[in-house]
């Protein structure tokens, strides 16, 4: 997905917020005034980042933050999984709450509101505009031997991993792999945090090798590209991974993928026609 002029100056915006040093946002601007056709957002993220580090050291640590959110959610896991259970289609229950999970963003959102993030769960539920998509992901997960979920933030993968459990209970003959970052950027979840909420009992935990909020597929160690090669079916989580990843992004070979996502920022409404926080599933085939 491209960085259109609005979205590269809110990316500046961004990181004048962040800090003020001239010779930093010089750096900046002339990273996003000679970003190439194909460079995506969170691709940018990631050299500001490395831009920052070499300047000042590293950025700030989120993981008080990432350990809050793991635990409220997890707080939250057996009533929720009481909910699903419950539901008349307890798959696209689990889905539609992993969705939800999408909201604690530290990168797209100015704010993250405990409240908002509660209330979201009132109407946890899939839509009409998604049942299409949905219809789909069925088919294609009924003659999938191979799963992949590409996952974003804490706090969310824990209900991504109520969601990967009603996967399984529907389609077991699926072999189920996460791919999680590869290093501490921003409230992203890792490894380690994969580990902590008990996603790993649910899937085959991988790592994109970096601290990139997004997936690039030409920056992926071997074995994370070998997993979306051979991936029957891929669930792409988050807006991140959308950028970096539809349209074939980031060296993406042609792959039939599945993305789920809150929209959290203009670009996304005004592409989705959509209201702030609207729940999207969305399948891409450009085999």
């Amino acid at each position: 997905m491209r960085i259109i002029d609005s979205c590269a100056a809110c990316l500046y915006d961004k990181q004048e917020k962040k800090c003020k040093d001239p010779a930093y946002l010089q750096e900046i601007r002339a990273l996003l005034d000679n970003r190439h056709p194909e460079d995506t957002s969170p691709y940018m993220v990631y050299q500001f980042a490395l831009a920052y580090e070499r300047r000042f050291g590293k950025s700030a640590y989120y993981g008080p933050i990432k350990k809050r959110y793991n635990d409220l959610v997890l707080s939250m896991e057996k009533e929720l999984e009481q909910r699903i259970l419950k539901a008349d289609d307890p798959l696209a229950s689990a889905l539609a709450c992993a969705r939800i999970g999408n909201y604690i963003d530290f990168g797209a959102m100015n704010e993250v509101d405990n409240a908002v993030f509660l209330q979201l769960f009132e109407n946890a539920s899939l839509s009409s505009a998604d049942q299409a998509a949905y219809t789909a992901f069925l088919d294609a997960c009924r003659k999938a031997r191979t799963f992949l979920l590409i996952t974003d933030n804490c706090g969310e993968i824990v209900l991504d991993k109520l969601f990967l459990r009603q996967l399984k209970a529907r389609f077991p003959q699926l072999q189920i792999q996460a791919l999680v970052r590869g290093a501490e950027v921003l409230n992203d979840a890792t490894p380690e945090d994969a580990h902590y909420t008990g996603l790993d009992q649910e899937a085959q935990i991988l790592s994109n090798g970096k601290p990139l909020a997004g997936t690039i597929y030409t920056l992926l160690p071997e074995d994370a590209k070998a997993s979306i090669d051979g991936a029957d079916v891929i669930l792409a989580k988050g807006q991140g991974n959308y950028e970096s990843l539809s349209q074939q992004g980031g060296g993406l070979p042609p792959k039939h993928m599945f993305y789920a996502f809150l929209c959290k920022c203009n670009l996304f409404t005004d592409r989705f026609h959509v209201p702030p926080l609207t729940g999207i599933f969305v399948e891409e085939d450009l085999h």
